[in-house]
């Protein structure tokens, strides 16, 4: 099944503009170029990391970051508490979920890496604290306006979950693996019964997108 395909029977293609968007592409169009729009958007990322006034401005670096790693929804990843993490086990777990399904993912080298130096960092109860009485991350709107500025490659939050999605089909990621990694409910395909896609299951597929789009960010 071609990407197209599978994204547009999820129900995420219609409402989504490829012009407005550069960073979100089917794959027929992953050309040397959408790779440099990729990297362009994660130098852009980095300079708020540059930010010696803000602290929050790493935070936020952090967070886009975690999204486009994992294809989360932006709440999800907001909402992370540090007892969702498992550092030993090298996995977190996502408890409220938009289709109610409690979801627990591996973490890759590079998430591992960005948990555990964001939390010697903070003392907050969530992974992306936040200012507000929430007490995580809301909405980054000025960090968001700022990568934006800095890298000439326009983007909302979702558009990181769409580019992980596209990413990770590009790269012959299982349909059932992709679909349990995003959790999308699975289909009624009586196979899909006979396939359990537990953590372990999943890390080398996660990896694995996590080392393509590295490969892709750094290249450049």
């Amino acid at each position: 099944m071609s990407v197209g395909a599978v994204i547009d029977s999820w129900g995420i293609l219609g409402f989504f503009s490829l012009n407005n968007h550069p960073l979100y592409l089917l794959v027929n169009q992953t050309t040397p170029s959408w790779f440099h729009q990729l990297a362009l958007w994660y130098q852009g990322v980095m300079s708020l990391k540059n930010d010696n006034i803000s602290q929050q401005s790493a935070l936020v670096a952090d967070y886009l970051l975690f999204l486009l790693f994992t294809g989360l929804r932006r709440q999800e990843a907001a909402t992370l508490k540090w007892s969702d993490i498992d550092l030993l086990g090298r996995s977190f777990t996502i408890s409220d979920t938009k289709n109610r399904q409690p979801l627990t993912l591996p973490l890759t080298d590079f998430l591992y890496n960005l948990l555990e130096n964001r939390k010697a960092r903070t003392n907050s109860d969530y992974v992306f604290a936040g200012s507000g009485k929430a007490g995580y991350l809301i909405e980054p709107r000025s960090q968001v306006k700022k990568v934006i500025e800095v890298s000439g490659v326009p983007f909302t939050l979702h558009d990181l979950r769409r580019s992980y999605i596209t990413i990770a089909e590009s790269i012959d990621i299982s349909a059932y693996a992709l679909k349990r990694l995003v959790n999308h409910k699975m289909s009624s395909d009586v196979t899909a019964g006979y396939i359990v896609n537990d953590v372990e299951r999943l890390r080398g597929p996660m990896q694995r997108i996590t080392d393509h789009i590295l490969s892709s960010i750094l290249s450049e």
